[in-house]
């Protein structure tokens, strides 16, 4: 997974950057078809930003999470990004693999 990294109004240091990293592999080990992510670190008056858009065969997963501190913000989008692709790959999988139902006409 290739993890584009920028931020805005910050600068993006080495820890956050490896920060970031570790907490993407938590993602890789649930889903491994993530082609790439873009993650956006901001800050606004006080308010630390980080959101990210996953892109994933056949879409496109967003979160954002606004914290106080960066770290935590980054936890909480990290949390989000696993709910939802962990929702993504139930659908997915259960899309192709649901059991048919036939029809019997009533006469």
């Amino acid at each position: 997974m290739q993890i584009n990294l920028t931020g805005h109004h910050i600068d993006v240091t080495d820890a956050l950057k490896t920060y970031v990293d570790s907490k993407f592999e938590r993602l890789a080990r649930h889903f491994d078809h993530v082609i790439n992510a873009h993650v956006v670190l901001s800050v606004e008056k006080l308010a630390q930003k980080a959101e990210a858009t996953l892109h994933i065969n056949g879409g496109k997963v967003f979160a954002d999470s606004v914290h106080e501190d960066m770290y935590a913000a980054i936890d909480g989008l990290i949390d989000k990004l696993d709910r939802q692709v962990l929702r993504y790959k139930e659908k997915k999988s259960s899309h192709r693999s649901g059991p048919t139902k036939i029809l019997e006409a009533e006469e």
